[in-house]
């Protein structure tokens, strides 16, 4: 059953920007200042679309409304009620995606030339960070799952290998949960970090619930991290390219703030912060019911996807306590391989012929996300399109690529190879050549291939399969991703 939570904090049910918001439109304020539609007057067409309530709030930093790059009242106050609602010594509100907040906490730990020890399964925003900053990789090779070709997490034997080699290393950052919902023993690593003087940063960004849940795998926070992005946007329930940067209690909160100012814009939207601001209240009041009704949805899907036959929708099973130490039960994560198609393939379908718009479609899996805004008829209509889609579409598996991971040849770190000097050759000449950019599918945005990363045979063969199957690839400076441009030696 689904109980409610039972909130003894009477600040949780306080929202401080959107309350100063509310305050400021009433106040019928005559508007000198950007933006410049006038609160939706001097754009009648956008106004009409998007509503005047909400070009109103559109509004620009003022002392009553607070400043997102040096807050000293609503928007510090909602910051440290969201601190407490993460249990986290610091919180602070991220408008540029939880791309930003990766971002961000790598240069917090690190700079020019310090290593970071890190899994290579981790999105572009992560290995961005080090092409900016200058810092180096150290990458903890993710074990696959021979059945479903997935890349996991983080062994804890696998990391200790990779502190005793690197003790220099500034920093650990693991990805907590994967985006097929796989997590790592994240306690032990934090622990074991520790030990050995490294911070523990966390890409959260699929684990916002984590916090509010009952019975979900340990959150950042608890687990004793030090810095954990989290993408309220995905799964708490706040508007697209909100996110949370949460840090302990031993993260400077100035030197913080003066990081994330490099990158973050001074103009904040407040329909943005405001969104975090309510989705934090949300979650704290009703997140257990929220998130019980979620895995409800996605063990019910799970069940009757697996008796179609042909898919697998997998879950804790997977666990052995090592890269899978625990999952995510609120990802609904389906291998399509057994039925001759690609996930890109089901992804195509289900979008063009049935309507449905899901998450991820990859080489070999499909990833819808669930929430407790669904709604069971929708549920069971994905069900009854992937029957239909097996008994229309599938064929005989034989040649399929059969992995979503290539362990990577590190040649030269991030930085030095995105700012080499280039020359452009065609990626099916490539192999055996030293990459100076990425190549990526995007959703889920992790790098097939990063800047000082050899391009082998392997990567080749896997970038021209990707194409064929309509995964949708970026990265490259030519836009058809048909070229690539390779280090000069």
């Amino acid at each position: 059953m689904c109980g409610k939570i039972k909130n003894t904090d009477i600040k949780q049910n306080r929202t401080p920007i959107f309350e100063a918001l509310k305050k400021y439109k009433n106040n019928r304020i005559v508007k000198f200042d950007v933006p410049g539609h006038k609160g939706g007057r001097g754009n009648k067409e956008l106004t009409d679309f998007l509503g005047e309530a909400c070009m109103q709030v559109d509004v620009n930093s003022m002392k009553m409304l607070d400043f997102l790059g040096h807050p000293v009242s609503v928007i510090k106050e909602s910051e440290e009620i969201a601190a407490a609602a993460f249990s986290a010594a610091h919180a602070f509100f991220m408008v540029g995606g939880t791309t930003s907040s990766v971002q961000a906490m790598i240069m917090y730990a690190c700079k020019s030339g310090d290593k970071i020890i890190m899994p290579r399964n981790v999105h572009k925003s992560a290995i961005n960070a080090l092409v900016i900053c200058g810092a180096v990789p150290v990458y903890v090779n993710p074990g696959t799952n021979k059945d479903i070709g997935i890349a996991l997490g983080m062994s804890v034997n696998d990391v200790a290998d990779a502190i005793k080699k690197n003790p220099d290393a500034k920093a650990v950052l693991v990805n907590n949960p994967t985006y097929y919902g796989i997590c790592s023993n994240l306690s032990e690593i934090v622990k074991l970090a520790h030990e050995n003087n490294m911070i523990v940063l966390v890409d959260e960004a699929w684990g916002t619930h984590f916090y509010f849940g009952e019975n979900q795998p340990v959150s950042a926070m608890k687990a004793g991290a030090d810095i954990a992005a989290v993408s309220m946007h995905k799964t708490g329930g706040s508007l697209t390219q909100s996110s949370f940067l949460m840090c302990g209690e031993n993260v400077s909160e100035g030197y913080m703030r003066q990081i994330i100012n490099l990158m973050q814009t001074t103009s904040g939207s407040y329909l943005l912060l405001t969104s975090l601001d309510l989705a934090r209240k949300n979650m704290v009041l009703h997140g257990r019911e929220m998130v019980c009704k979620t895995v409800d949805f996605a063990e019910y899907a799970r069940g009757e996807i697996n008796k179609i036959g042909g898919y697998y929708a997998y879950a804790k099973e997977l666990i052995n306590e090592d890269n899978i130490y625990d999952f995510d039960l609120t990802r609904l994560s389906i291998y399509t391989r057994d039925i001759g198609l690609a996930g890109k393939e089901v992804y195509d379908i289900l979008r063009d012929e049935y309507d449905i718009q899901i998450e991820l479609g990859d080489i070999g899996n499909i990833i819808a996300i669930i929430s407790a805004g669904d709604r069971m008829f929708e549920i069971e209509r994905l069900i009854a399109a992937l029957s239909e889609i097996k008994r229309l579409y599938s064929k005989d598996k034989t040649g399929m690529f059969d992995h979503e991971y290539i362990n990577p040849v590190v040649r030269i770190a991030p930085q030095e190879a995105f700012y080499s000097d280039c020359k452009i050759v065609l990626i099916g000449e490539s192999a055996g050549k030293i990459s100076g950019e990425f190549v990526m599918a995007y959703p889920p945005g992790i790098p097939i291939l990063a800047p000082g990363e050899e391009i082998t045979k392997d990567i080749v063969d896997y970038i021209r399969y990707a194409k064929e199957k309509g995964c949708v690839l970026t990265g490259t400076e030519d836009m058809g991703v048909n070229y690539i441009n390779v280090v000069e030696k």
